[in-house]
């Protein structure tokens, strides 16, 4: 109920979504003559589409999240195990090309690569079902598993958790699938802007773990632009931003993480 529920509300809910909401709303008690309601609508609807679109205003908020936990440094000690959250596959286009196609999160399928090179005895682990709620139901570990041989690893090298849908269910699931040892040491590996309430979400399930923060969106001292003319891609940056800011309150909120903004 929770996963459906957050998925058909972020569906209206979302700050692109429901700008263009209450922009079409508008329009359309404009057409009807209610003029003074499409002016209520209208107008703070676009002054804040126009402000997300040209500002870098997303751009912030991924840098405040993705700054919560610092890229992971080797000091040379043994690592037991890695746990790999899905979502850096491109399910439906994986299937239609018989080829694994990545998305915007696909570093954490190259980081898997990574540390199962580096850490030949370490366990292994990919957590991710079907996380959509519409379309044909496609498990992403399914379709990562016929394609491990072009990511350099050998069949029977990772073990899949495959009926998770979001992230707290990779924590509880892959908790409950894998026996751990007193004292082991452990790494949890997603995108750098969902780290800390993957982070909450994995602690409150009883997993002690090191963040291992990957494909990071901002570039801190370096994107320093004011103005830009990809409002497409200021929208989606805000868009996913506040979601993730959603998703920490939501997960403190009903208890499934212990801290509003988790860090190190």
């Amino acid at each position: 109920m929770y996963f459906v529920a957050s998925k058909i509300l972020w569906l209206f809910f979302s700050p692109s979504n429901f700008l263009f909401l209450l922009a079409a709303f508008g329009w359309l008690s404009l057409l009807l003559g209610k003029t003074r309601l499409a002016r209520l609508l209208l107008l703070p609807s676009l002054v804040i589409l126009l402000l997300i679109g040209f500002l870098p205003l997303g751009d912030r908020l991924t840098e405040q999240l993705e700054q919560q936990f610092p890229a992971w440094q080797d000091d040379g000690r043994p690592v037991d195990g890695v746990v790999v959250l899905g979502g850096g596959v491109n399910v439906w286009s994986s299937a239609a090309w018989k080829a694994l196609v990545l998305n915007s999160a696909g570093n954490r399928l190259v980081a898997m690569a990574d540390l199962a090179r580096r850490y030949p005895s370490a366990k292994i682990v990919f957590t991710g079902g079907y996380g959509s709620l519409f379309g044909q139901e496609l498990s992403e570990a399914n379709e990562i598993e016929q394609h491990l041989a072009e990511l350099g690893i050998s069949p029977g090298r990772i073990v899949f958790e495959r009926a998770s849908r979001n992230t707290r269910e990779n924590a509880v699931f892959t908790k409950a699938m894998i026996p751990r040892q007193t004292n082991e040491r452990w790494l949890l590996v997603t995108s750098a802007m969902h780290m800390p309430r993957s982070m909450g979400l994995f602690r409150k399930a009883g997993w002690t773990m090191e963040a291992y923060p990957v494909g990071w969106n901002s570039a801190p001292g370096f994107d320093e632009s004011i103005l830009s003319t990809e409002v497409s891609s200021h929208l989606r940056s805000f868009d996913m931003a506040v979601r993730e800011m959603i998703g920490l309150i939501a997960a403190r909120v009903s208890g499934q993480s212990d801290a509003l903004l988790p860090g190190p």
